[in-house]
């Protein structure tokens, strides 16, 4: 958690309130929220805030692979099943459940704002495609693969969040004579469906790619221009991305074949 406030939000709140004091004498928020900076910007912090919740979604979810036979075979998910109903039973989690809920949506609309906004400005675009001499093709895709993640995330929400939250349809299980809702066997049978396991691995990779560009991307928006940091950022966002998207895929194929399970 140090690492995601020294990283990510430090410099990120610096930025924020050194901008918000200059800009407030030139343009009302108002016009903040609709001009082409300040959709950057709004998109870079709302990133920085979906990255800080990856890394403790991909932390506490991890905590299935303790049920791996090298750490605790007889562990049968109890490490996970309690962690999230830690998360599930914290008020001040809970509450911060709707600021991710409007974290996605406030990213999701400035992104499409964006796309529209810079495909009028460049009308017809060029004559002669650049490829990859202009730039990635994924950095020219980000809303595709925003919008793929966005069905992902219906499909993620709809399979265990509602379930948790909502309906509470799931086996009981007890610990320490605290009874908990056991998550970990309903992602051992949801990762029993080969087309789930496929969709959620496609998800993961849409993801991967959405990050490779939107990581360092954020911090340019967020005024860091300088050749050296850009190329550091860049590559500690590549290493970042890739464990994320290992760690993620790795979940349902793990339980799909049986490598992480009930006994």
């Amino acid at each position: 958690m140090s690492l995601i406030i020294t990283f990510f939000w430090l410099p990120a709140l610096n930025f924020a309130l050194n901008f918000s004091n200059t800009f407030t004498r030139f343009m009302k928020w108002s016009q903040f929220f609709t001009s082409v900076v300040g959709r950057k910007i709004v998109m870079a912090l709302t990133g920085f805030f979906l990255i800080s919740f990856l890394l403790v979604h991909v932390g506490l979810n991890s905590t299935i692979f303790n049920d791996l036979s090298w750490f605790d075979k007889n562990d049968n998910g109890s490490m996970f099943n309690r962690a999230a109903h830690f998360m599930g039973a914290s008020l001040v989690i809970r509450i911060m459940e709707f600021g991710l809920f409007a974290g996605f949506i406030l990213h999701i609309i400035q992104g499409y704002a964006i796309t529209i906004k810079n495909r009028k400005l460049r009308g017809t675009g060029y004559k002669k495609s650049l490829g990859e001499r202009g730039s990635k093709w994924y950095s020219r895709s980000m809303a595709i693969l925003g919008t793929l993640i966005f069905l992902f995330l219906i499909m993620h929400v709809s399979h265990f969040w509602v379930p948790s939250r909502i309906t509470h349809n799931l086996q009981p299980v007890t610990y320490n004579n605290i009874e908990t809702h056991n998550l970990f066997i309903k992602m051992y049978e949801t990762f029993q469906q080969p087309l789930i396991v496929i969709l959620y691995v496609l998800g993961v990779i849409a993801l991967a790619y959405h990050l490779f560009h939107g990581f360092h991307s954020a911090f340019r928006s967020m005024g860091v221009h300088n050749k050296k940091y850009l190329r550091l950022l860049t590559i500690f966002g590549y290493g970042f991305t890739i464990m994320i998207a290992i760690l993620f895929s790795l979940m349902p194929i793990s339980m799909y074949f049986d490598w992480v399970g009930p006994n």
